[in-house]
């Protein structure tokens, strides 16, 4: 049995469950935390299915899904998927697991007290070895701490869409322990990396947006039936943006270490999770 996604409720699943049946692709749904879970029964049907779920959450309101309820289902059954805004909030909920979610929360929460007047003593605690008087080795949490640190809206808004996104992805499909892993390592490395090639004055998730999506494509290619890939051409847009970043190009000061020092991490465990992880 295979997890194919998750899905805010019961019913909701329930569309996509008969519509799978009509297609000879036998589910199951099973309560999670946040949600349920789809799985299928049969593993050489995930892929299959996989996709099919794709295009149900892009667009659940799809007169065949509908019509697969009074086909193959209940024909009582209402389904309800909830108001828009609910749906969004829901599948930005059940799209992220609690270690995704809690550093989401974290770095908004560091960002708000950044712009509401304490910007100074945040900085002065969280930011990296030498960047403040009087910061020494014993304060161990700065090797990892620069990563909560954002400085625009755009900066912190990039950064957190592509974590949830993909570190929710890991998170939900291969558990805690991977994202964690990448979180831990990515978060500290390339700090080291970024002080010895700019300084200590730097901040943000970057480098492990970077790990994740090298971990991310490398699982894809290697091991596809996890359910975990990047489309080429992300990939290829976030390299070109790391290239970019070492040209000054949009005058804007960018953790060029950092991202690389994520990147060859996110790889490195991707090569090692993909022989290690069983489907």
């Amino acid at each position: 049995m295979v997890e194919i996604g998750r899905l805010p409720n019961e019913r909701a699943a329930q569309a996509l469950i008969d519509y799978l049946k009509g297609e000879k692709i036998e589910c199951k749904i099973l309560p999670t935390e946040q949600g349920v879970s789809v799985c299928v029964l049969n593993d050489h049907h995930s892929i299959r299915a996989r996709q099919e779920f794709e295009r149900f959450i892009h667009n659940p309101h799809d007169p065949k899904y509908l019509q697969a309820s009074w086909d193959n289902g209940d024909s009582k059954l209402k389904l309800d998927y909830g108001s828009p805004s609910l749906q969004l909030v829901t599948q930005f909920i059940t799209g992220a697991g609690p270690l995704t979610l809690g550093i989401i929360f974290i770095c908004i929460l560091v960002f708000a007290g950044f712009n509401l007047g304490f910007a100074e003593p945040i900085y002065q605690y969280l930011s990296f070895f030498n960047a403040v008087p009087g910061s020494s080795l014993s304060e161990f949490w700065r090797v990892f701490t620069p990563s909560l640190l954002h400085f625009s809206a755009l900066h912190i808004i990039f950064n957190l869409l592509w974590w949830w996104s993909l570190g929710g992805k890991i998170e939900n499909k291969l558990g805690l322990t991977p994202l964690l892993t990448l979180l831990i390592v990515a978060g500290t490395l390339p700090n080291i990396i970024q002080y010895f090639v700019g300084g200590p004055n730097f901040g943000g998730l970057s480098g492990v947006v970077y790990a994740v999506v090298g971990y991310t494509w490398i699982m894809g290619t290697r091991r596809p039936e996890l359910g975990i890939g990047l489309p080429p051409a992300y990939m290829g847009f976030l390299l070109i943006w790391l290239v970019f970043g070492f040209t000054d190009m949009f005058g804007l000061s960018i953790a060029n270490g950092a991202h690389v020092g994520g990147l060859l991490v996110g790889l490195g465990q991707g090569w090692i999770d993909s022989k290690r992880i069983n489907s």
